[in-house]
């Protein structure tokens, strides 16, 4: 069991990135820093220093089963009475794949808490924003921001070359590098992986798992 040790008390790594939510309900904005705070401290918590982070930070902790099925979207999630299951698409890529799981694991750590985290907007139902929130902190995790930014300072700023550095996918290091304002947001017919320099606005999103951000079961 992977755990840490916080003023003498011994906690799990899920209870852990729980504990980080707030007990009252949250703007979106806030909600996104809290799923950015969660996947630095998932990292923190499972040791990771290596990237590409590799898929043992999820399929290691207790309580998580993680099995590849056909499935008509890239992921669900879901409490079997014993663990947590995370089901993953097999036939897509192994990138793919190791967002999708990363995502999953997000509705995870959100169940119990998913009515003061996403509230809905005019143009966003709560659902949607689960999902943004769920990319997001897939994001963060497998390309976290100092190690991006390092990494452009560095010149290596070819988003080919940072996408098989941090083993994502060209749109996910696309979206990323514009959320962190080092590229402009592509538009729709703009070709992968030929965005410029600069993003100011609120995150951008790499795409949904599930249609409606499946998370069944009861609690853990």
């Amino acid at each position: 069991m992977i755990i840490i040790c916080t003023n003498h008390e011994t906690r799990s790594v899920l209870a852990s990135l729980r504990s980080l939510i707030p007990l009252r309900p949250l703007e979106f904005g806030e909600a996104m820093q809290i799923a950015e705070l969660q996947a630095a401290r998932l990292l923190e918590l499972t040791g990771t220093t290596d990237w590409p982070v590799d898929s043992t930070v999820i399929t290691e902790l207790p309580r998580i089963r993680v099995e590849r099925r056909d499935l008509p979207t890239s992921g669900m999630s879901y409490w079997d009475g014993h663990n947590w299951v995370i089901a993953l698409n097999g036939a897509e890529p192994a990138t793919r794949q190791r967002f999708t799981l990363l995502h999953e694991y997000k509705h995870i750590i959100d169940h119990g808490a998913t009515d003061r985290l996403y509230t809905g907007t005019a143009r966003h139902t709560a659902s949607e924003q689960a999902e943004q929130a769920a990319d997001y902190f897939a994001g963060c995790a497998l390309m976290p921001k100092r190690l991006i930014k390092r990494a452009w300072g560095q010149g290596l700023q070819r988003p080919g070359v940072l996408a098989r550095h941090f083993g994502v996918s060209a749109r996910a290091i696309d979206v990323r590098l514009a959320q962190l304002g080092l590229v402009d947001p592509r538009g729709r017919c703009t070709p992968p992986s030929t965005v410029r320099p600069t993003w100011r606005g609120r995150p951008a999103y790499y795409r949904q798992s599930s249609p409606t951000g499946l998370l069944e079961g009861a609690t853990a």
